[in-house]
């Protein structure tokens, strides 16, 4: 986008520069040819886009997100378009007690009540990925911080809820199994 700006730049010198230069009258025609060939390969290097592998690219255009989405792979898209990329691979989000361990800093374990009245500390991590067709509207919706919105909250909540059935002892014994299934 900066060269056929640069380019555009330079056209209107060629063009309207040159009336009182001599000198700049002399090049016109050199310059006018070189601001054409930039502002040529500025749409062009503008309009292409590449989307890495494991992402897909999610198009906005003057603030509103386009449906569909650009997969991997190198693409011709409207120069004016902002891609987003998003990933689509398998990501974890891990809330452990651990300091430096999971997507926040310090004790980010889930403290919960078990059936019994007890309080039950659980470190956890869970596996989740965006569906590439519903990028667009994650986008949208939720921005590019999703993971803080919508992954944690609704995994912490979903947590305690589950925990709150089973007794301390049978959380981490023979129902560890069906409490993590639920």
């Amino acid at each position: 986008m900066a060269l056929f700006i640069l380019g555009f730049i330079l056209l209107l010198v060629a063009i309207f520069g040159t009336r009182g230069n001599s000198q700049l009258a002399k090049a016109k025609g050199i310059l006018t040819l070189v601001s054409i060939i930039l502002i040529a390969i500025g749409f062009f290097t503008s309009a292409i886009r590449q989307i890495d592998p494991g992402q897909v690219g999610v198009k906005v255009l003057f603030g509103k997100v386009e449906e569909g989405v650009l997969p991997e792979g190198l693409h011709v898209v409207n120069p004016l378009v902002d891609v987003k990329e998003m990933s689509v691979q398998t990501q974890n989000y891990t809330m452990s007690a651990t300091y430096d361990e999971g997507g926040k800093r310090g004790d980010d374990a889930i403290r919960v009540l078990s059936k019994d009245g007890l309080e039950v500390v659980i470190d956890l991590t869970i596996l989740y990925r965006v569906i590439p067709m519903k990028a667009p509207s994650i986008y949208r919706e939720l921005g590019m911080d999703y993971q803080n919105k919508i992954i944690r909250p609704i995994t912490r909540t979903g947590i305690r809820e589950a925990a709150s059935n089973y007794d301390a002892i049978m959380l981490f014994s023979e129902k560890r199994e069906e409490f993590e299934a639920k």
